[in-house]
């Protein structure tokens, strides 16, 4: 589940701003998979992404503001997963196999980081919450969008939701019984919640 490359050992000693956050997002990312969120000081994140502590200070508050950072990052590239998953030449029924097994694969590739950004964003207090409701809020708007784009199915903004949050428990559950590494069996259940969701909201 990688944020960003990391620049080459022998990269030029200025580097643009958007590279030193780039390597904080994957400093945090590396710092979290070993350690955990509660164990990882500011002082692991600089030394997993090479770069001083008063650069970290330049792009993030705390670390609980980094932690956002990187959850938001990681669920854009899912959220690219899925897109790319689509086919618009095919009926939206089918795809949305292909769409929910592209995002379970993106999900599994990091077991220990999944957990920290499943879990450990609920525990941030409400900036964690609203980073949540608004990374909720995009993948349901993709959701709505590529399931209305079919003439025989339409789905609306709070179902898009519910569906949303149904494919999230599973995760949170799988997650708490240590089945992260089983992600795809959850394809077949997510996949009737879809289908079924919006048959329901197409009456």
């Amino acid at each position: 589940m990688s944020i960003a490359t990391k620049p080459a050992p022998d990269a030029a000693p200025a580097e643009p701003a958007h590279e030193h956050y780039a390597r904080l997002l994957e400093g945090m990312a590396r710092a979290v998979a070993t350690k955990g969120y509660a164990d990882t000081t500011i002082a692991d994140i600089v030394r997993e992404a090479a770069v001083s502590r008063r650069t970290f200070y330049e792009h993030f508050t705390t670390k609980s503001e980094c932690l956002i950072a990187l959850y938001e990052a990681a669920s854009k590239l899912a959220l690219r997963a899925v897109s790319e998953a689509f086919d618009p030449a095919q009926p939206w029924h089918a795809q949305v196999e292909r769409a929910i097994t592209a995002y379970f694969d993106y999900l599994a590739q990091d077991p220990a980081l999944l957990r920290t950004l499943f879990v450990e964003i609920l525990g941030l207090g409400m900036p964690g919450l609203a980073a949540r409701r608004r990374v909720n809020g995009e993948i349901a708007g993709f959701i709505q969008a590529a399931i209305n784009n079919g003439p025989a199915a339409h789905l609306t903004s709070e179902m898009a939701m519910t569906v949303v949050g149904g494919i999230n428990e599973l995760v949170l559950q799988a997650i708490e019984q240590d089945r992260v590494g089983e992600l795809g069996q959850l394809v077949p259940p997510a996949t009737r919640l879809v289908r079924a969701v919006a048959a329901e909201s197409a009456r």
